[in-house]
């Protein structure tokens, strides 16, 4: 009897997307006893047709896609079902354990215990977000954390690494301006010379991948980063192609400014308060000093 209703409390879970709530299947199928509806429920929880959820104070269950099986084991308890559901929804980006016992209603005594129990049975795992170091998120244990979680590779233990950035920047600019120099020595016309000063992600990720200055796996997009703040410190310009790919090509540095553009004066904010006397003077002030030394 009950292995029959498990099958007509499927098609109805299965027709409400969002999961169904022991009232709709009340509703749906009103002749069919609590008890016998939860003998099927429990058979088709053991067979991995439906998993449990919990919104607010009420129990929703929703089907499973037939494809996806579940890491957990058959002996598993309905909370902990509970949160392996809400900690796999939440993907490679996890989810904070707030919004965890928000979505669970279960208090954190009792959530700290079952989160300890999956991460025991590697099940799920904590990993700390590079947006808040004090925070962890939970996710389940064989994904790989998105890169807003972990920084990629430019942070490690939660540090974004500055000198290992700086490094990779002048790097990667010396192989543009070796790439420069190759098309000047050869002379062969402005519009030769262009497109043979020009570089690729792919040719400046190889060679910084020969160079071995990484302990990490470079991936060509990280290196386009790199180049990308090479173009913003005016180094390179970056070269939109007819099949809408990119190259980058070193470029001649400004001329330094003259000395009349670099004096205080031009980004004083109380510029308009200046005069011979007064408060706010050019021969009091401390900036003009300095600069005049």
């Amino acid at each position: 009897m009950a292995a029959e209703v498990s099958q007509l409390l499927l098609a109805v879970i299965q027709g409400i997307a969002n999961g169904a709530t022991n009232d709709d299947l009340t509703k749906a199928l009103p002749d069919i006893e609590p008890a016998t509806r939860v003998e099927a429920l429990n058979i088709l929880l053991q067979q991995g047709g439906i998993e449990i959820l919990k919104k607010g104070e009420k129990l929703v269950y929703r089907a499973r896609d037939p494809e996806k099986k579940s890491a957990l084991p058959k002996d598993a308890d309905n909370e902990e079902k509970v949160v392996y559901g809400i900690v796999e929804e939440g993907g490679n980006k996890g989810i904070w354990i707030r919004d965890i016992r928000m979505k669970s209603n279960l208090n954190m005594i009792q959530l700290n215990k079952i989160l300890k129990n999956l991460e025991t049975k590697k099940l799920i795992k904590a990993v700390k977000s590079v947006n808040a170091s004090k925070k962890k998120v939970y996710m389940l244990y064989n994904l790989e954390p998105d890169l807003s979680i972990t920084g990629g590779a430019w942070y490690q233990d939660q540090d974004f690494e500055v000198e290992f950035v700086d490094v990779l920047n002048q790097q990667c600019l010396r192989f543009l301006q070796m790439k420069r120099d190759g098309a000047e020595k050869k002379r062969e016309g402005p519009l030769a010379f262009k497109q043979m000063s020009c570089c690729t992600v792919n040719e400046v990720h190889k060679f910084i991948s020969d160079l071995g200055i990484s302990k990490v796996n470079l991936a060509e997009a990280d290196l386009e980063t790199i180049l990308k703040t090479v173009v913003y410190d005016g180094n390179a310009e970056r070269v939109r192609l007819q099949d809408g790919s990119f190259v980058y090509r070193a470029v001649n540095s400004p001329l330094a400014p003259t000395g009349l553009v670099q004096m205080p004066c031009g980004i004083c904010p109380v510029i308009k308060n200046c005069s011979n006397c007064g408060d706010v003077t050019a021969i009091t002030c401390e900036y003009m000093r300095d600069w005049l030394d």
